[in-house]
């Protein structure tokens, strides 16, 4: 998914730090690497790494950068491994001038326009699809010598989903694609305009949410002045992704107007009564499943108790790259407080079911416990399609609801019952229907071909 961060500063303050805060703030959109780019209207500096915000810059990196142009990027990977040349900004210096860009999303065709490049003669040093985004750009600002025109050239060309902050010279630009899969809003304030992928990361900085960026606009910052365009073909419809609702943003951040932690209370109750279920106690898995277990238990009145304790020093467990770290991140992560679940019906609450592995861990902890039984019940619906804008979902074979019915998920994740959100749920949950489902329903806003073949290929060598 990815964060992405930016500053424009027109009174040429160094705004660095405050990258750097917006950044630690966005720490939950990707944990897997870091960078920030800053420039003066002629050069770029940046400096990224591998781990978290605080990891990768001390006082020292901090100290090394200065401009009033600056954006920062953290990393979680779709496209491309875990590696330091993955990591972003991507920068790049050429006789035209210099850019940098952040992107958060993932490119269906990215495959495709590689290849293309590197049949005209751009070479990589990433694998990552921002790249392909920064190397067709070079390529239409070497034919148009116009950023704004370059980019409207560019996006014709991606397919796919893409937030991005672009450096140019003494220039900001910020896009938000066509169909407006990830979010982006803009702040301001004492002439300083902030970008951000969540609106969390304005509050940090203490800095007033202006708007969203829209679906299929372009906002380019010089000066004193902010224009806006509209992407050549932007959408009648946008599509934003529904998990940013469910699971990835912070509760705190608005998107599109839409506070998120009005939505996962909303879910709780919708849960509640579309399915109610006889139980002494409603827990949720922590953190994620916490404001769907409030809004649950307010709707019914079963007493609400977090007999999961959770190690605040430890990550995301879904956002790790890897089946065996997710594995080993559960039993650092999780205990179950013994004297509230022994002997009781327990209504366990999360957001969504996955692989299912995480889930089978967590409930079968609970009920060596001593639980009499375990509800599980979901923050969404079943998610039975992979995810290509942006999401590492596995294949559909992977999908533990793409080919079982509730009673064999039960089984296989050793709960006594499941039940998920309904898909009208969750769009009554959110109050707005212009949403990607297609994880939910297989019915993708663009067209996926080029990933579906690849997914059937990865199914055919295992």
């Amino acid at each position: 998914m990815c964060g992405i961060f930016g500053i424009y500063s027109p009174t040429k303050n160094n705004i660095v730090k405050k990258v750097y805060y917006g950044l630690y703030a966005l720490q939950h959109r990707g944990q897997e690497g870091a960078g920030i780019a800053v420039g003066n209207g002629k050069n770029i500096g940046s400096y990224k790494g591998v781990g978290l915000v605080p990891e990768v810059f001390t006082n020292k990196e901090l100290q090394n950068l200065y401009g009033h142009i600056g954006i920062g990027h953290v990393r979680y990977s779709t496209t491309g491994g875990n590696n330091i040349d993955n990591c972003q900004p991507f920068v790049v210096n050429s006789s035209f001038g210099n850019f940098a860009i952040s992107h958060n999303g993932d490119i269906v065709n990215s495959a495709l326009l590689r290849e293309e490049l590197e049949k005209n003669g751009h070479i990589f040093i990433s694998t990552t699809d921002s790249e392909v985004i920064a190397q067709l750009l070079v390529r239409e600002l070497l034919k148009t010598d116009d950023i704004v025109q370059a980019m409207k050239n560019v996006s014709e060309k991606l397919n796919g989903a893409y937030s991005m902050l672009i450096v140019y010279n003494d220039m900001m630009i910020a896009v938000r694609d066509p169909k407006g899969f990830k979010p982006l809003c803009m702040g301001m304030k004492n002439g300083e305009i902030y970008f951000s992928s969540e609106s969390c990361a304005l509050d940090i900085v203490d800095v007033p949410l202006e708007r969203d960026i829209k679906a299929g606009e372009m906002i380019v910052v010089k000066g004193n002045k902010v224009k806006s365009y509209d992407l050549p073909n932007k959408a009648e419809k946008s599509s934003t992704c529904m998990f940013e609702y469910v699971y990835f943003a912070r509760p705190d951040s608005t998107i599109d107007g839409i506070s998120v932690h009005e939505v996962r209370r909303n879910i709780g109750k919708i849960l509640a009564k579309e399915n109610n279920t006889d139980a002494d106690v409603v827990s949720p898995v922590p953190d994620s499943g916490i404001l769907f277990s409030q809004g649950y238990t307010e709707e019914v009145g079963i007493p609400y108790k977090e007999v999961l304790i959770k190690n605040r020093y430890i990550g995301r467990t879904f956002i790790l790259p890897t089946q065996e770290e997710r594995d080993l991140a559960v039993r650092l992560k999780l205990n179950p407080v013994k004297d509230m679940i022994k002997d009781k019906k327990i209504i366990l609450i999360d957001d969504s079911i996955v692989r299912g592995t995480t889930s089978k861990k967590i409930v079968t902890m609970v009920k060596k416990t001593g639980a009499k039984e375990i509800h599980f019940k979901i923050g969404s619906p079943k998610i039975v399609s992979p995810c290509f804008y942006g999401i590492d979902m596995a294949t559909k074979d992977e999908l533990i609801a793409s080919s079982r019915t509730d009673e064999e998920i039960a089984e296989s994740i050793n709960a006594d019952s499941i039940q998920y959100l309904s898909i009208k749920g969750l769009i009554e949950a959110i109050g707005r229907e212009d949403l990607c489902l297609a994880c939910l329903n297989g019915e993708y806003p663009t067209d996926v071909s080029c990933k579906l073949c690849n997914n059937n290929k990865k199914i055919k060598n295992k």
